[in-house]
């Protein structure tokens, strides 16, 4: 082989060489580039499922208040109808009451 040839032969193999240098430095640089845009990703994703669980829990919670507010005034109606029969009652008890004692 010529001089000529064998330096062609030595600047192909270090062309390839860098080449292949810059092949993996490119790759290394795409994996970086790629965990950090899934870390992000993640990241985004856990700040929406915290946003909607936390706009869910809201919900619930004004659900919640509601049955708790409307349990309570039908308790208070059912006292107060309750409360009137028994006291269109307590007459006719305490004549039951005085019949029973003088009976005695």
């Amino acid at each position: 082989m010529s001089l000529e040839a064998v330096k062609q032969v030595t600047e192909a193999e270090e062309l390839g060489r860098q080449k292949k240098a810059q092949a993996q430095q490119d790759a290394r640089r795409l994996v970086a580039e790629a965990e950090k845009a899934g870390q992000q990703l993640v990241l985004d994703a856990r700040k929406q499922a915290q946003a909607k669980a936390a706009q869910l829990l809201a919900a619930a919670e004004t659900a919640a208040a509601d049955d708790t507010a409307q349990i309570h005034t039908q308790a208070l109606a059912d006292a107060d109808r309750l409360r009137s029969q028994a006291e269109g009652r307590l007459e006719e008890a305490a004549s039951l009451i005085v019949r029973k004692v003088v009976d005695a």
